[in-house]
């Protein structure tokens, strides 16, 4: 059995700080890319991170330079640490596992207020 847990989202003002965790179990998890995607309400899921075997990362603009996502394999735990957070950041942040199948978490709300 697959499951991914996420945690560390709440409530946080402009320009404040969360850090983010999914914990991963039933995978090997240092043979998966993980990924943090997001949803806002009316919109699509998108890919806001995403970190590879080789510790090689990739983000969107929209969080390029405030957003960060690491790995520790030997926690099977990837994160991702958002600073200066704006209100358009507020969503549903999910973590993913993708190696020959893509496994999901239940997500995490971060919401962050005008």
């Amino acid at each position: 059995q697959v499951h991914l847990v996420e945690s560390g989202g709440g409530l946080v003002q402009p320009g404040g700080s969360l850090r983010l965790s999914c914990v991963a179990s039933g995978i090997i998890f240092s043979l998966n890319t993980m990924d943090w995607y997001r949803q806002a309400p009316g919109k699509e899921r998108e890919l806001v991170a995403a970190i590879f075997i080789d510790d090689n990362t990739n983000y969107a603009e929209s969080v390029k330079g405030r957003f960060t996502i690491s790995r520790d394999n030997a926690k099977s735990t990837v994160y991702l640490q958002m600073n200066s957070l704006k209100p358009e950041d507020t969503a549903v942040y999910y973590c993913n596992a993708r190696f020959r199948s893509s496994y999901w978490g239940r997500g995490t709300q971060v919401t962050v207020s005008s």
